[in-house]
């Protein structure tokens, strides 16, 4: 059983009226749909949820729903939340089949800024999750990427990303051209170069 468990009531009273009564009684609507089977609309202890809500295992892992004494399966689809308010006000959970791949996504951590940006040097991220299809028993909490390695002046792309067996990226699926850039380690600005021609000018 996942480590990330909910219990959850099935919905009965929906529409935005209900919903609203919900929340002031500190709870959170929610649905759960997928795996061929009907949605079911379901209610969830608000406490609960922003607990759960502030771990990233939260958004990656497969959760645990248990709903009238049965456990489902299910991943988080989307959340959402108060505009200013700390507080959640709807989830979206797709049931996991173990034969079905899922279509997800998960994040990207960067190892080892600190020693890349050593003299100066800058780190510029250009995507912190990646779009994923997987099995649900190859399904990764993360992909990490070593910001160490990389040369000045370089950028690591989808494709220089070696992803767990199983894994596949969704963009690169598409075509080479979809290659996305993931991060840059950039010189200081104001470089030997840059001091060089300023030097001349003058």
């Amino acid at each position: 059983m996942s480590q990330y468990v909910l219990n959850a009531e099935v919905r009965e009273t929906l529409g935005t009226g209900a919903s609203r009564r919900l929340r002031r009684e500190e709870k959170v609507p929610a649905i759960l749909y997928g795996a061929g089977k009907d949605a079911v609309s379901l209610t969830l202890e608000h406490n609960k949820v922003i607990q759960m809500q502030e771990d990233e295992g939260f958004y990656t892992h497969i959760l645990t729903l248990n709903i009238g004494g049965e456990s489902v399966e299910a991943i988080l689809k989307d959340i959402q939340r108060h505009p200013y308010k700390p507080k959640v006000t709807h989830l979206d959970f797709q049931r996991v089949d173990a034969s079905q791949k899922l279509h997800t996504k998960v994040p990207v951590h960067f190892l080892n800024e600190e020693a890349a940006t050593k003299g100066g040097n800058t780190v510029a991220h250009h995507v912190t999750e990646i779009e994923i299809t997987c099995l649900p028993a190859q399904l990764p909490e993360f992909v990490e990427v070593d910001v160490a390695a990389i040369e000045v002046g370089a950028t690591v792309h989808l494709s220089d990303i070696t992803l767990p067996a199983g894994v596949v990226s969704v963009e690169l699926a598409k075509g080479a051209d979809h290659d996305q850039a993931v991060v840059t380690v950039n010189a200081p600005k104001g470089g030997a170069a840059e001091e060089t021609a300023e030097e001349a000018a003058e």
